[in-house]
């Protein structure tokens, strides 16, 4: 039987472009179904859009309606976040739901993008799409430990990640 594995992320996060300066510490469970890729999208997402009321899928992925996060108000979802390539069915009722759309995809974002083009999605000239490169993401979790301690910067559209070792990894976040 597998079972669900908790990360541990401590983030020591400049994000120079959106000016937010914070220290984050927060727990990701990996379901088992999940790929570390996945994963490391979720919390790189929830990094980079940082702010207040900002939080996780209270249900994870065991809540196939629900974005992998979301900022909620009194009027509504503010913002909604979507991990990999979802449907154009799921974009298009996401969209419906929330304010602004923002996808963190591993995947080939050509798929995605051509899928947007070509079906009915609500607002689609609204959704953001940020491709995160897949060997980047297999960089990062190659040997990941249960608890991570990153420095995280974001400036002028360059991702750079140092771990405890100093190591620097760069990823222009497309």
């Amino acid at each position: 039987m597998t079972t669900t594995t908790l990360y541990r992320f401590k983030i020591d996060l400049s994000d120079i472009d959106r000016g937010v300066y914070e220290q984050l510490d927060f727990r990701l469970a990996q379901h088992p179904s999940e790929t570390l890729q996945y994963l490391l999208t979720r919390a790189i997402a929830y990094v980079l859009n940082f702010q207040d009321g900002l939080e996780f899928s209270t249900q994870g992925l065991a809540d196939p309606d629900a974005p992998a996060l979301q900022i909620n108000t009194s009027n509504g979802v503010e913002l909604a976040i979507e991990i990999g390539n979802p449907s154009a069915k799921r974009l298009h009722k996401t969209s419906k739901n929330a304010k602004r759309v923002r996808v963190y995809t591993y995947k080939d974002p050509e798929v995605l993008l051509a899928e947007v083009r070509t079906e009915t999605i609500h607002r689609a000239e609204t959704i953001e799409v940020y491709a995160i490169d897949p060997k980047f993401l297999d960089r990062l979790a190659k040997e990941l430990p249960r608890s991570i301690n990153w420095n995280i910067m974001m400036q002028e559209g360059t991702l750079s990640i140092a771990d405890e070792q100093t190591e620097i990894r760069k990823f222009n976040l497309g």
